[in-house]
């Protein structure tokens, strides 16, 4: 049997909950082997739980792509927190040097909990270096507005509108987020590939356990990738997986209570 393979550019989420540990389990759950290359550490204050963010060295980021590229090779790959413009530049390059496809880039920006953009830089070196090379690119709404330069998005044709900017920078699907923000209790998602768009949509849960939701559902899609899906089946499954994950989420401490990844494994 062939083992799929994937591989995460990501920062660690030290609780757990998100980041590459989020990523890692949820590759584990549709059966692909997941690989790593570390970008940041992402620690908390244990009583404020405010984030304290130590990106790692460039050298050691590159260290790590070389080991899995060079050294084993994957099925799909995505992104998530990358710490800086450099580190964003980097990834770009081996991109191109070993024509990697299957490419996920979750556009990460701030910490959940948060308010502030971690780097207004790294919008603009991801506008630059990262959608053009961009198989699919996983906005929320936040996020989107920022990559559009769109201001809130608050309607459905607002939506469609961000989707279409984004994708004339270079991404070739574009998949913005919404947990049931712009239509009342419906979680809807736009897919845009330049043609046609398409929705993915689920009941709104009410729950303040979705740490690590986006970084659970891009895993979700690129390890359907690296299985040989189609976009839109990738997508839908991811769907179907990061819905049941929020369902299925619990309290972790008084301040954050994580996706749980294995729901949808314990329940069949």
């Amino acid at each position: 049997m062939t083992v799929k393979k994937a591989l995460t550019v990501a920062g660690s989420d030290t609780s757990g909950g998100a980041g590459i540990q989020a990523d890692l389990k949820t590759f584990q759950e549709f059966d692909v082997y997941g690989m790593t290359a570390l970008t940041t550490i992402v620690c908390m204050e244990p009583g404020t739980w405010n984030h304290q963010v130590f990106p790692v060295d460039l050298h050691i980021l590159e260290t790590q792509l070389k080991t899995v590229i060079e050294g084993i090779g994957f099925d799909a790959m995505k992104t998530g927190m990358l710490g800086s413009v450099d580190m964003i530049e980097l990834v770009s390059k081996y991109i191109d040097q070993y024509s990697l496809t299957s490419v996920v880039i979750d556009p990460v920006m701030v910490c959940k909990g948060t308010d502030e953009v971690l780097q207004p830089e790294n919008t603009e070196a991801m506008i630059e270096f990262l959608l053009p090379r961009a198989d699919l690119v996983t906005p929320n709404l936040f996020e989107a507005s920022q990559l559009a330069k769109s201001g809130p998005i608050r309607t459905v044709e607002q939506m469609q509108e961000a989707a279409a900017i984004i994708h004339d920078k270079g991404a070739k699907h574009v998949l913005i987020k919404d947990r049931g923000r712009i239509v009342e209790g419906k979680a809807m998602d736009l897919l845009y590939d330049g043609k046609e768009y398409q929705w993915f949509q689920s009941p709104a849960i009410e729950t303040a356990y979705t740490h690590g939701a986006g970084c659970t559902s891009s895993a979700a899609v690129t390890a359907n990738l690296a299985h040989g899906h189609s976009m839109a089946d990738s997508i839908a499954r991811a769907k179907a997986f990061v819905t049941e994950a929020i369902a299925n989420g619990f309290q972790l401490n008084e301040f954050v209570g994580p996706t749980r990844h294995s729901a949808h494994r314990t329940q069949r």
